[in-house]
């Protein structure tokens, strides 16, 4: 079988990658020469551990090529795979033009049945215009040829992309027809073999799916770290709490770890599209407008601890902070907490010395050289007069206490991931400060 991914960014990428990895023949499509041109030498756009590998291997063995054209790769081709971006628009609903852009490039350039599958993040909605979009060309042309519209959402975690799509907990598929039906299992039957779920249902259930899904994962988040900040003010532990509420199997031990807020490039996104698609039809999703607040407010935690630390005055002040990426294993910055936590550092006179293993070449897109980028985690504390963990990168998670005590000014740390225990700290002469407990006492 040969398939065509058009956007070879995140999604696009691991998507088409792994699909070559079980022997379809791939070819990704991208209006960035640029980026094609780095893709056809084996340069990765992205980092992703494994993807670099994998993207080598199946280029070697000619199962994956790379082209700006699209009427190029729908030659034979049977199913193409959407995987362009979703942008918030000042509204924040998710912009459609590049999804309807490839639908009308398909119906200028097919040839024979074409199954179009959404795997951008999309409202409710999409696939009755991208069915129109393809049709108007297809008119214009004066031909029929026919074709499917099918809504595919990808659930990969930013980090573990590889094994999320090569061992799916789920594969959602929505469509309407037979013949679509037929062709996604034959594609999916690869990853379907160890009993991984295919779950087919409508087009408008599988759109909701995917933003129903990140929704919920961002509640969890903005549930902790609210149960998180009242704990500090009642004397309760949130990591006591967190287990004791893990342990029931209703609730579950994921995505209920306090931090400093959500971020990357689903999310954030998500959320606001979800709300707005609600918004659209009239209808308030409360909920979900209270887990955004909560979340914005997060990212500010960590600072005004730091600002309550030094009463208010941060002139002059050289914060060391160790990680810029929203999460570890990837460099991805898009709605870092790391954003708001520097630009705030530097709007009350600090100054920043920043490390992270992967994303300083990233951050530099968002934060330009308004920080220094240290050589690695120690450099990052030299002068400095406090350490702020932002990301829980595992070269972070047992440093050498000794040397973080010699470095810093004076021995001042705030956890914005909980990774390091309090009495430990304390006993190690630390002055700490993490989330949702109260460790001055």
């Amino acid at each position: 079988m040969k398939i065509t991914i058009v956007g070879s960014g995140y999604v696009g990428l691991v998507t088409g990658t792994c699909f070559a990895e079980v022997g379809i023949e791939v070819t990704c499509v991208d209006i960035d020469k640029k980026k094609i041109e780095n893709l056809n030498q084996g340069i990765i756009p992205i980092f992703e551990p494994g993807l670099e590998e994998m993207v080598h291997r199946n280029i070697k063995k000619g199962r994956l090529k790379f082209t700006t054209s699209l009427a190029e790769a729908l030659e034979d081709c049977e199913v193409l795979f959407t995987a362009v971006g979703t942008p918030p628009g000042k509204d924040g609903s998710a912009d459609l033009q590049y999804v309807i852009n490839v639908a009308r490039e398909c119906g200028k350039n097919m040839k024979d049945y074409l199954l179009i599958v959404t795997k951008s993040t999309v409202p409710v909605g999409t696939a009755e215009k991208v069915k129109m979009a393809l049709q108007e060309e297809l008119n214009k042309r004066g031909v029929d040829i026919p074709f499917d519209v099918a809504s595919n959402p990808e659930f990969l975690k930013e980090g573990a992309a590889i094994d999320d799509f090569l061992k799916p907990d789920r594969i959602v598929v929505g469509l309407d027809s037979q013949r679509a039906e037929e062709l996604m299992k034959s594609l999916y039957k690869p990853f379907t073999l160890n009993g991984h779920p295919i779950i087919f249902m409508d087009i408008t259930s599988a759109e909701m799916t995917k933003y129903a899904a990140n929704a919920m994962l961002a509640t969890k988040i903005s549930f902790m770290n609210d149960i998180a900040n009242l704990c500090e003010i009642v004397g309760a532990d949130i990591n006591m709490v967190r287990k004791g509420i893990g342990s029931d199997s209703r609730i579950g031990n994921k995505f209920i770890y306090p931090g400093i807020g959500y971020g990357g490039s689903c999310f954030p996104k998500d959320v606001k599209a979800l709300i707005r698609t609600a918004e659209d039809f009239n209808y308030k999703l409360r909920v979900l407008r209270a887990v955004e607040e909560v979340n914005l407010d997060q990212k500010s935690v960590l600072f005004n601890k730091v600002l309550n630390y030094y009463n208010g005055d941060l002139k002059d002040k050289v914060i060391a902070l160790w990680g810029l990426s929203f999460k570890p294993q990837t460099d991805d910055m898009r709605e870092a907490p790391s954003i708001v936590i520097v630009q705030k550092l530097l709007e009350a006179g600090a100054k920043v010395t920043a490390y992270d293993p992967v994303a300083m070449k990233e951050a530099t897109h968002y934060l330009g050289e308004t920080i220094t980028y240290a050589d690695d985690q120690y450099d990052a504390l030299i002068d400095a007069d406090c350490l702020l963990l932002v990301t829980e990168w595992p070269e972070f998670k047992f440093p050498n206490l000794k040397i973080i005590k010699k470095l810093l000014n004076k021995p001042v740390v705030f956890d914005g991931r909980n990774i390091y225990e309090t009495a430990e700290m304390k006993r190690q002469g630390f002055d700490y400060f993490c989330i949702g407990i109260d460790t001055t006492k």
